[in-house]
């Protein structure tokens, strides 16, 4: 079915070459199929380096990221939302360069709390510009997945409804769902009908745990996430993302509210996603098996 992915801050927040090639060491080693790397700095990685070693590894990658707020393109100033544009085609030409097709994360407005509602403005304002930013990506070879995150980190795009209606208005067919389970859980009514009603639109998924900690540990019904996500045929890259203090990006640590320590072992932290996310699959596999077995055999 799907392809598991890891996130780099569960190795490192650095970019050093040591920690980067140590980032890919591990992710290959304990069978991921994809790596995604959040905030990365061409000017402080050696971009055409980590492209080769990437795909000398046989690995995916993704890139996200947040806008930041001097980079809001839901913003009513036209000088902000320029300068949000030229970080999205540098961040749009760095997954390109090292050989990925998707570019996800907040991408519809600044990442962080907000003290008001988004106005209809600010809305046709991203949207339009999205779908500009969208024709570039698809000349890259590369696809948007706008991150559908919870009330505290962004004003525009909190559920899958919203995200949908906001596709639907930039008319692009290069821009898709970017799906998070640690941020359904807080927004959506039923994170499983919420995905059935995403369907093709979804482009990337993350799965994370409602503590961002250990899978299966907080109080997110996976086994319904893992049938959702069989029943409309998805077969992308499913990317386990988690937090902790004990690896720290200041700038996604501050925005983001990491201020436990939910793990110290990211090697164990790993291993059981893995193993998590496998089970999680195989027993949705063979639920719906046994569905098919049983309705042949009453016909």
């Amino acid at each position: 079915m799907s392809k598991l992915g890891i996130h780099s801050f569960v190795w490192s927040a650095g970019s050093s070459q040591a920690e980067l090639e140590d980032a890919l060491k591990m992710t290959l080693e304990l069978g991921f199929d994809l790596i995604e790397f959040s905030y990365l700095d061409p000017r402080q990685a050696d971009v055409a380096w980590l492209a080769k070693r990437i795909d000398a590894c046989g690995l995916g990658v993704a890139v996200s990221m947040g806008l930041p707020r001097d980079g809001d393109v839901s913003s009513d100033d036209p000088s902000v939302v320029a300068n949000g544009v030229t970080i999205l085609e540098r961040a749009i030409a760095l997954t390109r360069d090292l050989g990925g097709q998707k570019l996800a994360g907040i991408l519809s407005s600044s990442h962080g709390k907000q003290e008001q509602a988004p106005t209809a403005r600010a809305w046709k304002t991203s949207a339009f510009t999205l779908a500009n930013a969208a024709h570039t990506a698809k000349s890259a070879g590369v696809t948007l997945n706008l991150e559908i995150v919870n009330r505290f980190e962004s004003n525009l795009l909190n559920t899958v409804s919203q995200g949908l209606a906001f596709i639907e208005d930039t008319g692009s067919d290069n821009i898709f769902l970017h799906l998070d389970t640690f941020h359904m859980n807080i927004e959506e009514a039923d994170i499983g009908l919420a995905l059935r009603h995403a369907g093709d639109k979804i482009g990337y998924v993350h799965l994370g745990e409602s503590h961002r900690g250990y899978l299966g540990t907080g109080n997110i019904n996976f086994a319904a996430i893992f049938d959702a996500l069989r029943a409309i045929g998805y077969d992308d890259y499913l990317t386990f993302e988690s937090f902790s203090s004990e690896v720290v990006d200041e700038d996604l640590s501050l925005k983001t509210g990491i201020w436990r320590n939910l793990w110290s072992d990211n090697v164990a932290l790993a291993k059981h996603a893995h193993r998590f996310i496998d089970l999680g699959l195989e027993t949705s596999r063979l639920k719906m098996e046994l569905m098919k077995a049983e309705h042949k055999a009453n016909h």
